[in-house]
């Protein structure tokens, strides 16, 4: 499958070719996508399609049987799963998570996470913050498991409103959802795994 729109793979963060991943056997591919600087790339398609599969080969947390993925050489990935992980006693305030990934302080709204501990929040509160963890950190690709878990329509739109503010010329953005309808409002392109 391959992206609309591909950029010269110079000017790439991350280039896929033919790429077949999986765990014991492939579940998702052949998929071909480059992503530059300045994109939001959304990866649709139904569940079991092999999104979060692709995600975790680009993370090198899951196999690749054929095909090429080729990363610019001063690539920094952020890499947020499906269900980022969350102890039941987590006594970290919002602010020692933004310190530990080196990410800039959230816009107004997400103030006031900042000094709430990350285990008496709701399950939308911590993955707003989480997603803010990753596109405000030190990375250059930020790859996004279906971030609008958990998030009712009010979060849902402020996380597409950080994704369009915070959208950076340094910085891509690869995210996966099986929501077409938040891909068409945020990505600038998108790519139907189905």
């Amino acid at each position: 499958m391959q992206a609309a729109a591909a950029m010269d793979s110079l000017d790439a963060l991350l280039t896929l070719e033919d790429v077949r991943a999986g765990y014991t056997q492939p579940v998702v591919g052949p998929v071909s996508l480059s992503i530059a600087s300045g994109e939001i790339l959304g990866l649709w398609g139904a569940n079991g399609s092999g999104k979060s599969t692709l995600l975790k080969a680009i993370a090198n947390a899951a196999s690749l049987f054929s095909g090429r993925i080729t990363r610019a050489p001063d690539l920094r990935v952020a890499y947020q799963e499906q269900q980022p992980a969350r102890l039941a006693l987590m006594p970290l305030t919002g602010r020692d998570l933004l310190r530990a990934a080196a990410a800039a302080d959230p816009p107004a709204p997400l103030q006031r996470f900042l000094r709430q501990r990350l285990d008496r929040l709701s399950g939308g509160q911590f993955q707003l913050l989480m997603v803010w963890a990753a596109l405000a950190g030190e990375a250059n690709l930020v790859l996004l498991d279906e971030p609008t878990n958990n998030l009712d329509p009010a979060a849902e739109q402020l996380l597409a409103e950080l994704l369009h503010s915070h959208r950076d010329r340094n910085r891509g953005v690869l995210l996966v959802s099986h929501e077409r309808g938040f891909l068409e409002r945020v990505c600038t392109r998108r790519l139907d795994l189905s």
